[in-house]
């Protein structure tokens, strides 16, 4: 374990991690009134972060918060690698930034002023990397995710996942396969999902509810640049997975991991 302070970065102000900074009337505690953004930093650079940002001040307006004049690319980039260096983290480090709507109301908040939090930590792997071992992953039943306004960000309110976090860990899978009301594969935990077919990848569209993910929009992009066709506009049951001849998931933090095993189906890693 490490033993050395770690710092997290709270508007602008170091604090010891081990010490409190919100009080008990934090909106994002009482309302899940926050949003957040996860990444992958190595040595001086946060990877994609111009799609993390974007993705950033698209969800705090639709949140209705305000955006103070001094929120650029340039301002946060630089306010995590100062946390970085404060920390002395400079291999793989996951960071996670957080911005809610500052305490104050109850529903109605009293004014839509934000602060933001700002934690890193290290990683095992200092790059992207395909893990060696195949996941196995189980199908969600018990809750659908809703499609809104709010399916494509990632905000703080997030019971639908930590019931399907439980679920998956009480079955014994590592990860699971969230649909929608429709019945249509939505995500996995924390992650978007892709399958293949030959030389066609395939993933749920945005409109069936999943997180408008920064790693989704690279894979797209890099598959279509070599030649496979992405289709990321039709929806898909579960049951067509057991006709694919790949799955994999994506996010920001870990990249791509491989499905090994879906129910009774084996799976190969190529494309992946």
């Amino acid at each position: 374990m490490n033993e050395r302070a770690v710092y997290i970065n709270y508007n602008g102000t170091f604090h010891k991690a081990e010490n409190p900074v919100l009080t008990h009337k934090n909106r994002a505690f009482c309302f899940g009134d926050a949003i957040f953004e996860t990444m992958f930093a190595y040595q001086e650079k946060v990877h994609f972060f111009s799609d993390h940002f974007e993705r950033l001040l698209k969800s705090m307006r639709l949140l209705k918060m305000a955006i103070p004049g001094n929120f650029s690319e340039t301002f946060f980039q630089e306010e995590i690698l100062r946390l970085m260096r404060k920390n002395k983290f400079y291999k793989g480090v996951r960071v996670r930034l957080t911005i809610f709507r500052n305490e104050g109301g109850y529903y109605t908040p009293l004014n839509n002023e934000i602060s933001f939090i700002i934690e890193t930590n290290p990683l095992d792997s200092e790059n992207y990397k395909t893990q060696p071992k195949g996941l196995h992953i189980c199908l969600y039943e018990e809750s659908f995710k809703p499609e809104s306004n709010f399916s494509n960000i990632k905000t703080a309110n997030s019971l639908f996942y930590v019931l399907a976090g439980i679920y998956k860990k009480e079955k014994g899978f590592d990860d699971c396969i969230l649909t929608n009301k429709n019945g249509h594969v939505v995500e996995a935990l924390s992650s978007n999902l892709f399958y293949c077919k030959g030389k066609n990848i395939f993933t749920p569209p945005l409109s069936d509810g999943c997180v408008e993910g920064v790693m989704r929009k690279q894979i797209i992009r890099i598959a279509r640049n070599n030649n496979f066709q992405v289709n990321d506009t039709n929806s898909f049951s579960p049951a067509i997975l057991k006709e694919a001849d790949e799955i994999f998931l994506t996010n920001a933090v870990h990249g791509i991991q491989w499905i090994l095993g879906y129910e009774n189906k084996r799976y190969f890693h190529d494309v992946s």
